[in-house]
C-alpha cells in the first residue's frame, strides 16, 4: 500500500476546530475516493501540530485523490495551518489498528538511510521491531526509496501505554538503526484523534 502524510503547524488555539473538520468532513471526502484504505489523524495540541495520514491501494489512487481534494483540503486547514508539508511513502511493513478511540497515543520516528540500505532497514524492522510491546495497537514502516528516508509510526491503546513503552522501544530503536545503518532524524508523540482502516473488499 501507499501513504500520503500531511504535516501542518499553526496556532494551538485553532487546532481543535480544524481537527474536528478533518475527522468528519475530511474523512468523508477521502472515503469517497477510489482506492482509499484508511486514515490517521494525530494532534499535538500543546505545540500546535496536526498530522494526517491517508492509505491507498496504489500510487495512482493516491495521486488522483491529492489532485481531486487539494482545493477543499486547503480550505479546511486554512484556519489553523501556517506551514504544511506533504510527503508520499510506500508502506513496506504495516500492522494496522482497525479502530482506536480518541486519547490513544501515537509515536512517529523519521529516519535517514542510504537508498542502497532501504531493504536492510525493512528486514531489520521485521526482525526486531514488529514484536509484542504492551499496549501496542499497530505499527508501520514507511519508506521513500528515492530520497533515502523512512518513517515508523506506532499506535498505542492509551497514553499510559505510550509513556510506559519509551524506554524499551528506545533500546530496540537504537539497536535496529545501528544494524540498518540508519540515522534517527526526529522523534515525536501525538494524541490519536482518529485511526481507521478500510478492509479490502
Amino acid at each position: 500500500m501507499y501513504v500520503r502524510s500531511i504535516y501542518a503547524t499553526g496556532d494551538p488555539a485553532e487546532l481543535d476546530g480544524v481537527a474536528e473538520a478533518l475527522r468528519t468532513d475530511g474523512r468523508a471526502l477521502l472515503s469517497a475516493q477510489p482506492g482509499f484504505r484508511g486514515m490517521g489523524l494525530f494532534a499535538d495540541r500543546e505545540l500546535g501540530k496536526l498530522l494526517v495520514g491517508s492509505w491507498w491501494e496504489d500510487e495512482a489512487s493516491r495521486q488522483a485523490s491529492y489532485e481531486n481534494l487539494s482545493k477543499r483540503r486547503a480550505e479546511m486547514m486554512a484556519p489553523f495551518a501556517q506551514t504544511v508539508t506533504v510527503d508520499n511513502w510506500e508502506a513496506a511493513v504495516a500492522r494496522r489498528a482497525e479502530e482506536l478511540a480518541p486519547g490513544a497515543g501515537f509515536r512517529l520516528v523519521h529516519m535517514d538511510v542510504e537508498p542502497a540500505d532501504i531493504d536492510l532497514l525493512v528486514d531489520t524492522f521485521r526482525d526486531t521491531w514488529v514484536q509484542k510491546v504492551p499496549g501496542l495497537a499497530g505499527i508501520s514502516l514507511l519508506i521513500d526509496r528515492d530520497r533515502g528516508r523512512a518513517a515508523v509510526g506506532a499506535l498505542y491503546a492509551d497514553r499510559d501505554a505510550l509513556v510506559a513503552s519509551r524506554g524499551a522501544v528506545a533500546a530496540v530503536r537504537g539497536e535496529a538503526t545501528a544494524k540498518a545503518r540508519a540515522t534517527t532524524r526526529s522523534l515525536e508523540e501525538f494524541e490519536v484523534v482518529l485511526a481507521t482502516a478500510v478492509p479490502h473488499a
